[in-house]
């Protein structure tokens, strides 16, 4: 029977200029709809898992939009409520070589931001579920959110359910001393920590050696200490860290690292891909729900390091936040070394 995985944040619309074109020049936007927890969702149903998603969203034509988007990828939507005012809003501008790309945020005051505690009955979410996976950008949205995430976690725990936590530290939602008060609390219900180096200085307070996620340069003896900071500081039993190598806005080196408690007792390293970008945008979305997939279905979790890695690798010359590609066809690019030859 296929694992049973519940999401919680918010699903925004997508506003992006086309092509590579830069806010004022466009006369027009692409209109898709992503978000942390939902493109988790999507892609995993994708994959023939259970995905549930969990979220507050409005009753009005775009907030239905935005419920018939997951659907139509066959997310479970029983456990939105419906209600506020607004959906959340993100505006893309796509960088190119040396421009990079940029993020307008228009999220303030939407329906999830104003889901009281109590309003989503958790113990009855949680019957019989295998996983709960939450990102650290849903709290960045305030104090109701915050509140919110901590209930789930703690009906999720008393359920038995597994939990993963992408770190996701966004600058422009909240402080990195906000982001620390209340993500360290929370990271006692964790189970799966998935982080890169930038989410676990701002949002934990850990850095990872002499890495600059600016210039692209890996220490990776660094990313390995950081790995067995956060096991050891909290507990986890599975610490996943992304490698991204920053070239240009346009190509992009790719790789992860993992420990757990299983058989990478010491931190093991991923392949490695260089990625020609189409939208790195949902590409950490895609390595978190390319490893909860592999944690719950296949043997090893190296086998789990390696197809969350090529599952990313994927998404990011993917249009939009969802990763649209099969079990099967992250299978091929595993065997076939990335060559990219024309299907024929």
């Amino acid at each position: 029977m296929a694992k049973q995985v519940v999401t919680f944040g918010e699903i925004m619309l997508r506003l992006s200029t086309p092509g590579f074109s830069r806010f004022f020049q466009s006369q027009s936007f692409d209109v898709n709809y992503g978000g942390g927890e939902a493109n988790v969702a999507a892609a995993l149903s994708n994959y023939g898992l259970d995905s549930y998603f969990v979220s507050k969203i409005p009753t009005h034509e775009i907030g239905q939009s935005a419920v018939n988007q997951l659907r139509k990828f066959g997310v479970n939507t029983k456990f939105i409520i419906r209600g506020g005012q607004r959906l959340g809003i993100y505006f893309l501008e796509t960088g190119a070589s040396q421009r990079a790309s940029k993020v307008i945020y228009d999220r303030s005051n939407s329906a999830v931001t104003q889901m009281e505690p109590g309003e989503i009955n958790w113990e009855e979410v949680f019957a019989g579920k295998d996983w709960f996976h939450w990102t650290g950008i849903t709290p960045a949205l305030g104090k109701q959110a915050q509140n919110n995430i901590s209930e789930a976690c703690k009906a999720a725990k008393k359920a038995g359910v597994r939990i993963s936590c992408d770190l996701n530290f966004r600058s422009k939602l909240w402080t990195t001393e906000e982001a620390q008060a209340v993500m360290n609390p929370l990271m006692d219900y964790v189970d799966v920590c998935i982080a890169n180096e930038e989410d676990a200085d701002k949002s934990l307070g850990l850095k990872a050696g002499t890495t600059d996620v600016h210039s692209g340069h890996l220490d990776e003896e660094g990313y390995f200490n950081l790995a067995q900071k956060l096991k050891s500081t909290y507990g986890f039993d599975t610490v996943a860290i992304t490698l991204r190598e920053s070239h240009s806005a346009s190509m992009n080196g790719w790789s992860a690292l993992l420990l757990d408690d299983k058989e990478c007792s010491s931190p093991v390293r991923s392949t490695h891909y260089e990625i020609q970008l189409v939208d790195r945008v949902g590409g950490g979305d895609s390595f978190a729900s390319g490893l909860i997939y592999g944690l719950t279905s296949l043997s090893s979790t190296r086998d789990a390091l390696e197809f969350a890695v090529a599952a990313s690798c994927l998404k990011q010359t993917i249009p939009g936040d969802f990763n649209l590609v099969s079990v099967e066809e992250v299978t091929k690019l595993l065997k076939s070394g990335g060559g990219g030859r024309v299907e024929r």
